[in-house]
């Protein structure tokens, strides 16, 4: 008998009634696979594909919205659609856990990490007091927290993303499941820690004969880690092969996009004479730590230690390290979204510490950002027209009549977009649309340095190689200088001229992109590249 078995799932979307009717639309269409205890299954394919809802499915956690045609999900012969949601309620988290994709949405912001775990333990094993808080505190070792027992009583906003994937890791863990969903469990992960990740689920598969499904876009983490691949494209399953058989013979064309649609290791040739456009000069952002009723400072969380580096016109610097290293204090810093402790930022010749909010607008318009997550970043209840035209205002550089439109246009056709996506909310978009989105706001101000914070880390491969060409077109057009963060090894070759590499606050290495990627110096720089996925 096989650990899950799901045959014939059919996903609908109802059809609606009124001034806004629409009919009927199949949103996956009759898929079937099954999972072996101690066997990981990866689901891939590209967003809106039907991945995830196939998973929220599976534990019955899709919207009221959707329905469920047709089809069956077997957990060790037990048929999940047929039970109450009470019987489902002890499904979930102890003989079936998931590990969503956004941390930040999954967790409750009110709740420290020792009350958030803790209610898995309680819930399903009773476990309360010291008991509890030791599983707790073993629980975020074993996913590579650092200071486990000082942090059980931080909550989310204090963690980095990667930790907060590493919490949600943990929580999913907690009761020893027989089925772990993991849907994209590595992707806010810098490479090292992905690499302990996918380790430990790779022995805590073998130890505990934990049967995994694995949606992923990250065809490396496939070849590594995955029994089973099975493709999906519009909610269908294009081919459902072993591992092996996968990589040494695809049979579908758009299986074999997929394993090709890694960027070329091409590394981009140096400037001959760069000019300086943003110097940065023993940088320190400490943050300080505070104790008792009167909150005394006792000692400083030293985020940024003395950082130096320097980015030409032109150029494209790749900040790289693991999660909670600095590296978006840094672009945070330059952007005087944080207050430096100590240390001179100099912008085109300008210093630009002790500048006022109003002296420091101009340099707004001159120096943007492109956020992680575009979607947090983005009003909910603002159009895309109001979104690309609030910069543009607020700095004095919007047009008026015929002129702004055919701007605001013109900056949607640059990106790949079209005019009648201007009066479209966010929600109303794919994730790569709203990336591509987020390049609009930030070119529509025309900077010459943006600082790219993990513009691609959510993002499915092939529209991941999309915004990377549209990021390489823009800078050629227009001049830009990338400042870019990124826990990604395998674009850098292909986007950055020169690399710098961060740890715990300090740069330990940086040169052209070619010498510290083909002949790194420093143990931490191999380390990383030893711990990249590859195909």
């Amino acid at each position: 008998m096989s650990l899950l078995e799901v045959s014939n799932l059919t996903i609908e979307l109802p059809a609606s009634r009124g001034p806004f009717a629409s009919p009927a639309h199949t949103l996956v269409n009759g898929i079937s696979f099954a999972i072996e205890p101690g066997e990981i299954l990866a689901l891939v394919g590209e967003s809106g594909s039907g991945k995830s809802l196939t998973a929220l499915s599976i534990l019955r956690l899709l919207p009221d919205a959707l329905t469920i045609i047709a089809g069956s999900v077997q957990l060790q012969g037990e048929e999940l659609f047929a039970l109450t949601e009470k019987q489902m309620n002890r499904v979930r988290g102890f003989r079936a856990a998931m590990i969503f994709q956004e941390p930040q949405v999954a967790l409750n912001p009110v709740q420290t990490l020792e009350q958030q775990i803790g209610e898995v333990l309680t819930l399903h094993k009773g476990q309360t007091g010291q008991a509890r808080r030791d599983a707790v505190v073993g629980l975020l070792q074993e996913v590579g927290i650092p200071d486990p027992q000082q942090r059980l009583s931080w909550y989310p906003h204090q963690l980095s993303g990667g930790q907060k994937q590493r919490v949600m890791i943990a929580m999913a863990l907690a009761c020893e499941p027989d089925l772990l969903i993991a849907d994209e469990p590595t992707t806010a992960l810098d490479v090292t820690i992905q690499k302990q990740i996918l380790e430990l689920l790779n022995q805590l598969r073998k130890q505990r004969q934990l049967g995994v499904l694995l949606i992923t876009h990250d065809m490396g983490v496939v070849s590594e880690m995955a029994d089973h691949v099975a493709v999906m494209r519009h909610g269908d399953i294009l081919e459902y092969r072993s591992a092996v058989e996968f990589f040494a013979n695809p049979q579908h064309e758009y299986s074999r996009q997929l394993i090709h649609s890694l960027p070329e290791r091409r590394f981009r040739p140096s400037q001959q004479q760069p000019q300086a456009l943003l110097t940065v000069d023993n940088l320190k952002v400490w943050f300080p730590q505070r104790q008792g009723i009167l909150q005394r400072v006792v000692g400083h969380t030293k985020a940024v230690d003395g950082v130096s580096l320097q980015i030409h016109k032109g150029e494209t610097l790749a900040l790289v390290g693991e999660s909670g290293s600095g590296k978006s204090t840094v672009g945070r810093a330059i952007l005087a979204l944080e207050q430096a402790t100590e240390g001179d930022i100099r912008f085109d010749g300008q210093s630009l510490q002790g500048l006022s909010d109003k002296q420091f607008l101009p340099y707004r318009k001159r120096i943007q950002v492109i956020f992680q997550d575009p979607f947090s970043s983005m009003n909910p209840r603002m159009t895309i027209r109001q979104i690309l035209a609030e910069g543009m205002t607020s700095l004095g550089l919007a047009g008026k009549g015929e002129e702004h439109e055919a701007k605001l246009e013109q900056l949607l056709e640059r990106v790949g977009l079209e005019a009648q996506h201007l009066d479209r909310y966010p929600h109303e978009f794919s994730g790569g649309q709203r990336q591509r989105i987020a390049i609009a706001r930030a070119i529509a101000v025309e900077p010459e340095l943006i600082i790219c914070d993990e513009p691609t880390s959510a993002l499915d491969v092939s529209i991941r190689g999309q915004v990377m060409e549209l990021l390489l077109e823009l800078q050629r057009d227009m001049g830009l200088s990338y400042l870019f963060i990124t826990h990604d090894l395998s674009i850098i070759p292909h986007l950055a001229h020169r690399v710098a590499v961060m740890k715990n606050g300090v740069l330990v290495e940086q040169g052209l992109c070619a010498d510290v990627m083909d002949a790194p110096q420093h143990e931490y720089t191999k380390a990383l590249l030893a711990a990249a996925p590859v195909l």
